[in-house]
């Protein structure tokens, strides 16, 4: 299954990635001037308690609820015979990767993985286009907001609301839907400071976003949350080419094997080792929105479309949503 004479075009697919943003380390701040208090994360962080935040339920459906469970894919979502799949491990997390929370339009608690990207406002967030497609444009917002490195019931780093109309997903992605637009299924949301006036970077750091490296890369270091988990799961393996022979989700999509990622693991980032850093290459997503088996999951491929998407989040440009 893996073709490692294909690895090797990664290292000259990298150098040739575009570079979206610059700085490589948290900053004091983003000028200069002091920072003020947030009162929106003040109310959104008292709203998400240990308790709210442990009983959320995973925003993605694809992912099946816990590991072991059975899975209701095709076989040829999942793994392959005599495949070997690496081990997952619960750890306490890193700075740029988190989880969103949010409530339902029944008032249930929702969550879905996501990556700290750089970006010049120092505030993006990177996840899958199926977690939060349901807040773009005039959308409702229900207590949206984004935990890094959040485990044991514990935000160190604080809340950060997701702005007012700032999700973007594509439009490819609302036009077509969650399957036959897989190829779309990437979102970023841009945060509000924390309750201490803390922009999300400034706290944090974030990772590079690349597009247009192709689908092979190693090692690929996955990170994921669990819903109801206390701590994180991390995998290293590698990614490969998956062409969908599933004509509901059709396209072209990276493949990783990764044991034990299940539910509220959507979103979460596919990361590979950059310039004393991190890079983000994919997320979980895309091909039955992720793979319906907790063995093997899927990105979107991150080419012109990412890119895109990430350029109108940074410039502020009006997000795109369903049409009515």
């Amino acid at each position: 299954m893996v073709r490692r004479t294909r690895i090797g075009q990664c290292a000259a697919a990298c150098a040739a990635a575009l570079l979206l943003s610059a700085g490589l380390a948290p900053a004091a701040s983003a000028d200069g001037a002091p920072v003020r208090p947030n009162p929106t994360a003040v109310e959104l962080n008292a709203y998400w308690t240990p308790a709210r935040m442990a009983a959320a339920l995973p925003g993605d459906d694809g992912k099946v609820a816990e590991a072991g469970a059975s899975a209701v894919s095709p076989a040829v979502d999942g793994p392959q015979p005599g495949e070997y799949i690496p081990p997952s491990r619960s750890f306490d997390g890193m700075p740029q990767a988190g989880t969103f929370f949010w409530t339902d339009a029944h008032g249930t608690g929702r969550t879905c993985s996501g990556s700290v990207v750089r970006s010049p406002g120092r505030d993006l967030v990177l996840s899958a286009g199926h977690c939060l497609k349901g807040y773009s444009g005039t959308s409702p917002k229900r207590n949206l907001g984004f935990v890094p490195q959040y485990h044991d019931g514990m935000k160190p780093f604080g809340l950060f609301p997701v702005r007012n109309n700032g999700v973007y997903v594509s439009q490819q992605y609302y036009d077509l839907g969650e399957h036959a637009g897989a190829e779309y299924d990437f979102a970023f949301g841009v945060t509000e400071p924390n309750q201490d006036g803390t922009l999300l970077q400034d706290a944090v750091g974030g990772v590079q976003l690349l597009t247009g490296t192709g689908y092979y890369h190693a090692p690929v270091r996955m990170i994921g949350y669990p819903s109801g988990a206390e701590k994180p799961l991390e995998c290293w393996s590698w990614t490969t080419k998956w062409a969908s022979d599933d004509p509901a989700d059709p396209g072209t999509f990276p493949r990783i094997a990764c044991d034990a990622f299940v539910g509220g693991t959507s979103g979460g980032p596919m990361l590979v080792p950059w310039l004393g850093g991190w890079a983000v290459i994919g997320v979980i997503g895309g091909y039955h929105t992720g793979g319906n088996t907790p063995q093997v999951s899927y990105s979107a491929y991150f080419g012109a479309a990412t890119r895109a998407l990430y350029l109108a989040a940074i410039t502020g440009a009006p997000p795109a949503g369903p049409v009515s």
